[in-house]
């Protein structure tokens, strides 16, 4: 193997993880920095960025099993409920606190979205867009709770606790007061410009106070 096939980086975050919205916050965190991923799962966002961006990164996580996989791969997580709050860490630890594709399952959001900024600089939330297209057309079409690609479960056995639209995330944060620096809309792994409350599956927010 030559010396430039040994320097080659690691493979953009997509390509490894395969999720469009894991590739935008990779895009958005600063090399060097503290995050912390609220809802991590096994680990493997926190990896990435310890490797490619060299952060200084720590988890929280409530699945036991995913704590000690993500440990596993040598990722500092801790096992915990985000909704009891991040009592635990001081005011501005965190250069950036994550939470991506989590809010819509917390019992409180509100809170959470305000203790992520107690203890970080920035927030990056992403969430499923309840408001897509599809999901409107099966609640009109069937009359029951929808049931699409981007929510795949019964209502009896699904996470999602809250069903928000990208409209009623960005109404909360000026409600609070609050200033999203940058926002991102995706369907797939494509951006999308245009009606994004309808034609977006996913929407990413980096937001301060």
């Amino acid at each position: 193997m030559t010396a430039v096939a040994e320097a080659r980086p690691k493979p953009f975050v997509r390509e490894i993880l395969g999720r469009s919205d894991y590739a935008i916050i990779g895009d958005i965190i600063e090399p060097g920095t503290k995050v912390l991923d609220l809802g991590c799962g096994e680990g493997e966002l926190l990896e990435w960025l310890s490797e490619n961006k060299g952060v200084e990164g720590r988890g929280v996580e409530i699945s036991v099993a995913k704590v000690q996989r993500a440990i596993s791969r040598g990722v500092s997580v801790f096992q915990g409920d985000i909704d009891e709050g991040l009592a635990d860490y001081p005011d501005g630890a965190f250069d950036y606190v994550i939470l991506s594709q989590t809010l819509q399952e917390t019992r409180r959001p509100l809170q959470v979205l305000t203790e992520m900024l107690r203890v970080g600089r920035r927030a990056i939330v992403a969430f499923p867009n309840f408001g897509h297209w599809t999901v409107r057309l099966s609640m009109i079409r069937t009359g029951q709770a929808p049931k699409t690609r981007l929510f795949p479960y019964e209502w009896y056995e699904s996470p999602n606790i809250h069903f928000l639209t990208i409209h009623d995330f960005e109404q909360l944060t000026a409600n609070q007061g609050l200033h999203i620096e940058r926002r991102y809309f995706l369907s797939g792994a494509r951006r999308v410009a245009v009606l994004p409350n309808l034609r977006a599956e996913v929407g990413v927010f980096l937001v301060r106070r």
